[in-house]
């Protein structure tokens, strides 16, 4: 149990946070929510120590492990993916080592009655109970496993982790920190570099993980799936509620309702005595009454109205010029770099007013189609056209960094806007909320969300009929995806959207191509119903399936799942058999020791009958017991393998 006590952080005459307090208890799954400059991160680090409050402590148990995914963080290169996530078994791979020399020192010391050979067999089953302890026997399984739910391949594994773009290293760190099994996760964005199926991967995993979780996140679905309770913060203080993201939006609506309620009527009821008392005052046949309910208003507890952070977004964009009827046509069309073909013989055509997203894992080509129908990239093959009169508004994935750090945040804008557009800036600036001062910041200071925005406001600059967005809601929040949302609901031209956010996209496109395996299909219909027909949402499908099969056929389709080709089958068959081989050894060394002292009970000596000869022989049978149940729980594996 981890408890925050009046932590208060404050810099430069600016107060974060203002004497907030709560506890992480044991199977808290906690979903950290707040506009962006809140202080959700700085709440983080505070709690993986990395940064000190002005007051107030953070106190956590001793030996706590904890693990922790920032948005941004320095990643290692010089190994293969695979190795490289191995090393997140540190402690595994000590003790391996104690494993082996340990069986090494008793395959040469055969005086087995002697102290320090009992002393020798006693570490080896606390190295050998404590490796099992910590899944050491599943460790490369739990670690392939972990890399293909994140997106990996297997093909990926071998590679070495240099050739990987930014966003995959952070998968990898991700790997290593789920991998390590800490009491506490603390992750912060962990979504931002996923895929929509990678993303109900970690759902899963977190749903089932044995631990407890705090969990910065601006998706709203993978909130509701993973927490189970919701601290927002806001304006410096906390408010904590036992729910997760929707439910709490719901309590929190309500309790702001009774709490404006409450207090009305208080002041309704203290203007009233008030009266009484100024009408009443100098009336002698009042008095006691009077006196009465001065005590009545001192003694009287005022109601305070929690402040509510109002600002948001308030976009519109303008009025679309009308195109022709196919904005964007597609046909037969081929990309690849080098030997390496992203997508083959893709057919695509988009219509004046449709909404569509692309949608796929990363790598799939979803930008790379972006990038195509801008005329930023060529194609190898096939045909790829813009319709009549499209003019056409773009939103990079990287769109924050292509701006220049040393320029304000006015002159980003005035340095690109040409004509009557200049005069409206300010107002533009002002509904993306830089208001103030905040236009004469420079672009370096600005948060990821404040970029993003800012990248966003490029786009107000003209009249688009045509809007290319990849990944627009990339570290914006939640009232502010929802601003965006209803703008592009309302958004009388054309939009191709490439996103990972499920609920973003729900309700506003209304039409998706799924990128993968190096084709493009089209599928008609909303996000929710492309994930149904993909069995990525509806779990409980899955699980309904899974129930009618015989459980042998079910461990058969794990395996098959876990392991896919003969090659990883039969690397498993060796592992376990090499496992059942060490048990096998350690088994036959505590029944040679074991056979040695019941044959010197046979001829009892004074050291035979001391209390230290039995206390040995005793323990050497429990440590057999469980080096044959170890045994037995391996067999029962490889039963299940052939």
């Amino acid at each position: 149990m981890i408890s925050v006590n009046d932590l208060t952080v404050s810099f430069g005459g600016f107060t974060l946070f203002n004497g907030i307090g709560f506890m992480i208890n044991p199977n808290d799954r906690i979903g950290l929510v707040g506009k962006n400059g809140a202080g959700k991160s700085t709440l983080l680090k505070i709690l993986m120590g990395l940064q000190q409050p002005t007051f107030g402590q953070v106190s956590v148990p001793s030996d706590f492990t904890m693990g922790y995914l920032p948005q941004q963080m320095t990643v290692t290169d010089g190994k293969t993916v695979f190795k490289e996530t191995l090393t997140a078994y540190q402690q595994l791979n000590e003790l391996e080592k104690q494993i082996e020399k340990i069986t090494e020192e008793l395959h040469h010391n055969t005086d087995y009655e002697s102290d320090a050979y009992m002393k020798l067999i006693e570490q080896l089953n606390d190295a050998n109970d404590r490796f099992h302890l910590l899944g050491g026997s599943d460790k490369e399984g739990d670690t392939e496993q972990t890399l293909l739910g994140l997106g990996f391949k297997r093909s990926d594994f071998d590679r070495p982790t240099f050739e990987f773009s930014g966003g995959w290293r952070m998968r990898i760190e991700l790997a290593k920190i789920l991998l390590t099994k800490p009491r506490l996760l603390l992750l912060d964005e962990p979504t931002n570099h996923l895929d929509i199926e990678s993303i109900q991967w970690l759902e899963d995993y977190l749903k089932n993980y044995n631990g407890m979780l705090v969990l910065i996140s601006h998706d709203r679905a993978f909130l509701d799936a993973v927490t189970n309770r919701t601290i927002e913060i806001s304006l410096g203080k906390a408010y904590d509620y036992r729910a997760s993201y929707s439910r709490y939006v719901e309590l929190r609506k309500k309790h702001h309702e009774q709490q404006l309620s409450t207090y009305q009527n208080q002041q309704k009821m203290i203007e009233k005595t008030e009266d009484f008392i100024e009408r009443f005052r100098y009336k002698a046949t009042k008095a006691n009454q009077v006196q009465s309910r001065i005590k009545q208003l001192e003694k009287m507890e005022i109601v305070e109205v929690d402040e509510e952070d109002t600002t948001k977004l308030n976009i519109k964009f303008p009025p679309a010029p009308r195109s022709g009827q196919v904005v964007f046509h597609a046909k037969d069309l081929t990309k690849r770099y080098g030997d390496h073909t992203v997508f083959a013989n893709a057919n695509i055509i988009v219509e004046r007013g449709e909404k569509v997203a692309l949608v796929g894992r990363n790598g799939e080509g979803k930008t790379t189609l972006s990038r195509i129908i801008i005329g930023e990239l060529m194609y190898e093959e096939g045909v790829a056209k813009l319709g009549y009169n499209v003019n056409l508004g773009y939103f990079a994935q990287n769109q924050d960094d292509l701006m220049d750090g040393e320029e304000t945040v006015f002159n980003t804008l005035d340095r690109i806007a040409v004509g009557d557009i200049r005069t409206k800036l300010r107002d533009i600036l002002g509904a993306f909320l830089f208001r103030g001062d905040d236009v004469d910041k420079k672009v370096k200071v600005l948060s990821g969300g404040e970029r993003s925005r800012l990248a966003m406001a490029w786009l107000m600059l003209e009249p688009y009929n045509l809007l290319v967005l990849d990944e627009p809601t990339n570290h914006m929040d939640m009232r502010s995806k929802d601003i965006l949302k209803n703008a592009l609901q309302l958004f009388d031209g054309t939009l191709i959207v490439v996103s990972h956010d499920r609920e973003f996209l729900d309700g506003l496109v209304d039409k998706v191509y799924e990128f993968r395996d190096g084709k493009v299909k089209e599928h008609l219909g909303g996000i929710r119903e492309f994930l149904q027909r993909r069995k990525l949402e509806n779990l409980q499908e899955l699980e309904w399936k899974n129930k009618e099969m015989t459980e042998k056929k079910e461990e058969k389709q794990v395996i098959k799942q876990d392991y896919g080709d003969k090659k990883e089958y039969d690397k498993q068959m060796r592992k376990v058999n090499t496992q059942i081989e060490k048990e096998e050894k350690i088994i036959a060394k505590i029944e040679s020791v074991i056979a040695d002292m019941d044959n010197a009970l046979t001829n009892p000596t004074d050291k035979v009958a001391s209390n230290d000869f039995y206390k040995k022989y005793q323990q050497l049978k429990n440590d057999l017991n469980i080096a044959i149940q170890r045994w037995e729980q391996l067999h029962q594996k490889l039963e299940k393998l052939t």
